[in-house]
């Protein structure tokens, strides 16, 4: 069965294509068969997915080469057609979706771990589905956010701050200079989250993260609870907080110790309902997903993906991932 392989040859500045000859090299090396297709702008990846598998009588491996934007766009190519089964090579500035799915952060190491994984049985993963008020709808594999977390998100992904601070190899840092720029210039809402039918309304509130797993921006454990195989997404809302305690709270989070802080909330649930006082920006895996109003449903275990978690259904307290 030959191997599909979505490459962005503009993630990490550029660095992917140089990624991929080396996969590729490896790939002719061991004989195997596969199919190359580059994105070329947004959008690419779901398309040429949505292309491969438009075959009923046919299952196919389709493998992610790129960064959290590019797995984001292969996993709404896939769903929900059922008909691809998906690997991922890390080749990104962020790489959270590696973290997350226990695939190593080494792009050889992880042709290895996809290859050993061939023929076996994949791993389904959970999923969140969410659809705007009147507009745009998807899914996502890592998180969903609104308010403050959605503007650094997006400012960064769509930043030219990004291409320069990954020519340097502080591609990461992206998110803190547009933490501190987004900082002063924003103005908290008024939230109110349905979780499964039980409602909470949060006054001064920063942002809403609806996690699958617990990475996010970089490496922050924004919702270290979290797991993509338990059936539930969670719910982070930082509210009542103030700018000084927000910086706090961003240190910490790396750690995942900002939970304890009075001034979150963690919930948690399968249907969940976003609804503010003023319109707020919305991102899906860190990419765009509009403004305003947004419902949000658990699909359980909706996406074959080649890994394997150290004990499905519960996560070690540290990851080989978290290591170094």
């Amino acid at each position: 069965m030959k191997l599909h392989f979505i490459i962005n040859p503009a993630a990490k500045n550029g660095k992917s294509l140089n990624i991929w000859k080396s996969i590729e090299e490896k790939l002719i090396q061991k004989q195997i068969p596969f199919v190359s297709h580059f994105t070329k702008k947004r959008g690419d990846g779901k398309r040429l997915v949505k292309e491969i598998v438009k075959d009923n009588g046919a299952f196919y491996y389709i493998i992610a080469v790129g960064g959290d934007g590019t797995i984001h766009e292969v996993i709404n190519g896939i769903y929900p057609f059922h008909r691809g089964i998906v690997g991922y090579i890390p080749a990104g500035s962020g790489n959270d979706f590696s973290r997350g799915y226990y695939i190593p952060k080494d792009p050889e190491k992880a042709l290895e771990h996809i290859l050993n994984l061939i023929d076996k049985q994949p791993t389904f993963v959970d999923i969140g589905k969410f659809q705007g008020v009147g507009f745009k709808k998807g899914v996502f594999i890592n998180n969903f956010g609104c308010g403050f977390d959605a503007k650094i998100a997006v400012g960064a992904n769509e930043s030219n701050f990004k291409r320069i601070f990954n020519r340097f190899g502080f591609g990461k840092l992206v998110y803190v200079y547009y933490l501190i720029k987004e900082l002063f210039r924003h103005r908290p809402l008024t939230i109110s989250v349905d979780v499964d039918d039980r409602r909470k309304v949060f006054k001064k509130a920063w942002f809403v993260t609806v996690s699958n797993q617990p990475y996010y921006g970089g490496g922050m454990k924004i919702s270290p609870e979290s797991d993509p195989v338990d059936g539930q997404l969670e719910v982070i809302v930082v509210h009542n907080i103030s700018k000084f305690k927000i910086l706090t709270l961003f240190m910490t989070v790396f750690w995942g110790k900002h939970i304890q802080m009075k001034e979150v909330t963690i919930l948690k649930g399968k249907r969940i309902r976003i609804r503010t006082d003023v319109p707020s920006i919305l991102h899906a895996d860190g990419e765009y997903a509009g403004v305003g109003n947004v419902d949000i449903e658990l699909v359980p275990r909706s996406i074959p993906l080649l890994t394997e978690f150290p004990r499905e259904g519960a996560f070690p307290t540290v990851r080989e991932t978290d290591k170094g």
